[in-house]
């Protein structure tokens, strides 16, 4: 009998096959690449190729990503002008506008879309518009967005746009893909500071698969990592990517309203119209730390808490994939109502009503 495990080797068509799928989900006709590691390669990939002494950066943070990516900005000799706002909001077209405006010199701009660890997201199309009349490059961290949220990369003007298809997207976490426009492309081969014969080239992905008419794969692809970004592109495209984001958006809104009704528990960030669609954090009241309450509930629910300093403060209610279902939303809601003693009745009947008010 053979074992599960016993594949037949993964084609150069099949790879590119699959690309082609993730080209589709980002609504982009330009380059895609897919990287044989988690996104943190592909995002790496795009600062070391696009950054480099004499460049300047607006470095946007809403969460802990964007302070990783001007380190990396930092450690490429760029200058870097960071726009930071408070973890629990969003940053608005207003001041990114406003920060190109008193910088003129910006010439690259890096900002997460939608922050898992703090369930904030961006109004990317706005500020892209932005990004574009200023001239500068765009690149987005979409890791926590795709499948959750629109995301029309070449309408918008993204240069590029990173994703993984560990969160919404229900896929793995062992393969990750960027799309590269032109301009990104052009930036990147006049840079004499963009790795070369390096894990980290995209221009090294671009001369031996792209351009080479992806017809011989440069190495030994992750097969198994592969295989399941190909079933969970398929499963995304038989569902439809409206009704998969549609999913997620309830899940969001009923949550936060379930929360709301319990009243032992604030949704983290405040407004709504701030908050991502993939993830809804929670914060909890003075006397009750975060990470002891997630301790006592079910390790099979998409609950954890917050990474770092916001261990204290903040939970996270996971809507991943497979997890946006409005069972999984009520089963949350249940014990988090039971582990604060608070109404679980009054919580689901809110959560319910959201629910129907956003599919």
């Amino acid at each position: 009998m053979s074992h599960f495990l016993d594949l037949p080797p993964l084609s150069a068509a099949g790879f590119a096959a699959i690309e082609d799928q993730v080209a589709a989900l980002l609504h982009t006709e330009a380059d895609v690449i897919v990287t044989q590691g988690e996104a943190l390669l592909p995002l790496e990939a795009a600062i070391r190729g696009a950054a480099h002494p004499g460049s300047t950066a607006l470095n946007i943070v809403t969460g802990p990503y964007g302070q990783t990516f001007g380190n990396w900005l930092r450690s490429c000799g760029a200058t870097v002008v960071d726009l930071a706002v408070p973890f629990d909001s969003a940053v608005s077209a207003q001041q990114v506008a406003e920060a190109l405006e008193s910088h003129p010199e910006i010439d690259f701009v890096s900002l997460v879309h939608a922050e898992a660890a703090t369930g904030n997201t961006n109004p990317v199309a706005e500020i892209a518009a932005a990004v574009r009349e200023h001239g500068a490059l765009l690149m987005l961290d979409a890791v926590a967005s795709v499948a959750a949220e629109p995301l029309l990369t070449d309408e918008w003007g993204i240069d590029l746009c990173v994703i993984g298809g560990q969160k919404a997207m229900g896929g793995p976490a062992g393969v990750s893909a960027v799309s590269v426009s032109g301009r990104a492309w052009e930036r990147i081969a006049a840079n004499p500071a963009a790795p070369r014969r390096s894990y980290l080239s995209l221009l090294d992905w671009k001369e031996r698969w792209t351009d080479a008419g992806r017809t011989v794969l440069p190495h030994a692809p992750a097969q198994l990592e592969m295989l399941a970004l190909g079933a969970c592109l398929d499963r995304i495209a038989a569902d439809g990517l409206p009704t998969v984001i549609a999913r997620h958006r309830a899940a969001s809104a009923a949550t936060r309203a379930g929360v709301r009704a319990l009243g032992t528990l604030t949704p983290f960030v405040r407004e709504d119209a701030h908050a991502a669609p993939v993830a809804t954090t929670v914060r909890t009241p003075a006397g009750l730390h975060a990470a002891e309450l997630a301790a006592t509930l079910d390790p099979a629910l998409p609950i954890q808490p917050g990474g770092g300093a916001l261990a204290a403060e903040m939970l996270r209610v996971n809507h991943y994939g497979q997890a946006s279902g409005l069972d999984t939303v009520r089963a949350c809601l249940t014990a988090l109502a039971d582990a604060t003693e608070a109404d679980g009745a009054k919580a689901l009947a809110a959560a319910e009503a959201a629910w129907d008010a956003t599919v």
